[in-house]
């Protein structure tokens, strides 16, 4: 090997290169086309039978005990915040510690030096390989998901595990494309005529330092993963620093990395879990000290304006938006509000692409051949939205439970005070399985465009909010608007007219908000695919980066050259 090419002798990976060139490069490919590809199957199906059942019996297993599979120093346990939304009882695990901010970042500095001359191909081949190993822990992984953030138990499975495994793997794909496509060595040869001017010529991949990774509350390991798997893959080490109420779903991610790091004799403090409580929180303190250089970020605005604000780094953020609904026409009214219904009710509403303002002219919209008025469309859509979130079997699957029940509900209340008139009232969602689940259906209003000020922010939660407009010109004007000055992440639209839809794209995309038209069926707007759609544009306010583009890995390292003359 050149003398200059600055990596570290890892022979023991070479195996795992081998094994994971194929998927890697599978993916890049996929994310070429955009084309449906899926790494990880999100069907439970396509998994061992007894998976579930031994997942199940992992998470009861590890509920009022230390978690041990992490590998990390510590010096200290800390038993996390964590209370389940269906039970509310605390799960009463306890996670390693170390002292203080400052100990995580000496943990990651010392690691850094190993990883950082690790090869690409060997860091992506050891991350892909730590993806590979987290399928044996998709359903624990989901019941320990579920029981923290009140998701249903299959979106818990199919975003936590598949759906996330297969985010990172884009930023895997992304890294392992962009750092391999500069060659590490090679000789330069310029004509001059007599006599040839040759250099070798060495391309060093320079990280940019630690990566401090902060996890939300209601997507732990979807939001996260990406950002994580997109610095280790490009040599920074990775502090996770999960949400005090939700810390189980990243030990599970991070034991997986740590296992795969220490089996090929590299530090386990390649990534670190960090976690803390409400009532001594470490991520400023971790956030603004100067070894940290990046920083991944998914929450509320206000802290998310902070981070942004931070100097000396670089950072990714999803933040909140105001998504919108703007309804022309449709050709089926009811298969529009059902899938509508659909929409604000899983989950409940906590989750960053449900949509919330509904634009629907006051003079109606045309559905099929028949005018229909706004009160129609109203009353069709609350109908909806009711037989979904009350049916006795698919209202608690879909609907799941609150993470922060007092905070939605308290936003429940105040919008419907706020509310010209109500559609359709909050009411528990009663769960057979789980009688203390803590729920809320769906709250249906209606409000005024005189009254922009209520609507002109994000209410998390349930919450869908009609709004008679002047004519679909007027649906659009107030949509863009509100998505250029407060972000937005998604929009749904639905027209019959060529011509409005052309308008209704090129408005929301000069706000930089991708637009889903006319969706009917099985698929809804708060939907993102893997390997196809961008998830936040990064061009309004609603959050800086994208998954997956290629500045979400890029801009976490640089290529630095070197030059001997022969």
């Amino acid at each position: 090997m050149s003398t200059l090419t600055g990596t570290l002798a890892l022979p023991q990976a070479a195996q795992l290169i081998d094994k994971h060139r194929p998927a890697l490069e599978t993916a890049v490919a996929a994310l070429r086309r955009r084309t449906f590809h899926e790494q990880f199957p999100e069907n439970p199906k396509a998994y061992p039978e007894t998976a579930q059942a031994e997942g199940q019996a992992a998470f009861e297993a590890q509920l009022g005990k230390p978690f041990t599979r992490l590998r990390q120093k510590s010096d200290g346990q800390l038993t996390a915040h964590e209370k389940s939304p269906y039970t509310g009882q605390p799960l009463g695990i306890g996670y390693p510690t170390l002292s203080s901010p400052e100990a995580y970042v000496a943990a990651a500095r010392e690691a850094f030096a190993a990883w950082r001359k690790t090869s690409p191909e060997a860091r992506c081949a050891l991350l892909m390989e730590a993806l590979e190993r987290l399928k044996a822990d998709f359903f624990e992984l989901a019941f320990a998901t579920q029981h923290t953030t009140g998701q249903g138990f299959m979106m818990a499975f199919q975003a936590s595990g598949p759906h996330a495994a297969d985010r990172a793997t884009e930023a895997l794909a992304l890294a392992w494309h962009e750092q391999t496509a500069v060659p590490e060595h090679l000789v330069w040869d310029k004509p001059m005529g007599k006599f040839n001017i040759k250099l070798d010529k060495y391309y060093r991949i320079v990280p940019k330092g630690i990566s401090l990774a902060i996890a939300c509350s209601t997507f732990p390991t979807w939001n996260s993963v990406p950002g994580i798997f997109a610095s280790l893959a490009t040599g920074n080490p990775v502090i996770i620093k999960p949400h005090p109420t939700v810390v189980y779903p990243l030990a599970l991610v991070a034991a997986r990395l740590q296992e795969v790091f220490t089996e090929n004799s590299l530090p386990a403090e390649i990534v670190l879990l960090a976690p803390d409580t409400p009532d001594a929180p470490i991520t400023k303190q971790l956030a603004e000290h100067p070894e940290v250089k990046l920083i991944d970020y998914t929450g509320g605005n206000a802290f998310g304006d902070y981070i942004e604000s931070l100097p000396g780094k670089i950072t990714f953020t999803e933040k909140a938006g105001i998504n919108s609904v703007i309804i022309d026409s449709t050709t089926d009214l009811q298969a529009m509000v059902n899938n509508l219904a659909f929409s604000i009710s899983l989950y409940s509403g906590q989750m960053c692409t449900r949509p919330q303002n509904f634009f629907i002219p006051k003079n109606g919209i045309k559905a099929g051949d028949q005018q229909v008025s706004f009160d129609e469309v109203a009353d069709a859509f609350a109908k909806a939205v009711q037989g979904l979130s009350q049916h006795p079997k698919a209202g608690p699957a879909v609907c799941g439970a609150l993470q922060n029940a007092e905070s939605v509900r308290n936003r429940l209340s105040e919008v419907a005070a706020k509310a010209q008139k109500v559609w359709l009232e909050s009411t528990p969602i009663a769960n057979p399985e789980f009688p203390e689940a803590q729920t809320a259906g769906p709250l249906v209003v209606q409000m005024s465009v005189e009254n922009l000020k209520d609507f002109a922010h994000e209410w998390f939660g349930p919450i869908a909010i009609l709004i008679p407009t002047e004519s679909t010109a007027h649906s659009v004007e107030l949509a863009q608007s509100l998505a250029r000055q407060h972000g937005a992440i998604s929009c749904a639209a639905y027209t019959t007219d060529p011509q409005t839809m052309n308008h209704i794209a090129d408005a929301m995309a000069e706000a930089a908000t991708p637009v889903s038209f006319n969706l009917l069926g099985q698929i809804y707007v708060n939907q993102n695919s893997g390997f196809s759609d961008f998830h936040v544009t990064g061009g309004n306010p609603a959050g800086n980066a994208t998954f997956t583009d290629t500045s979400f890995v890029t801009k976490r390292f640089n290529f630095v050259g070197l030059r001997i003359q022969n």
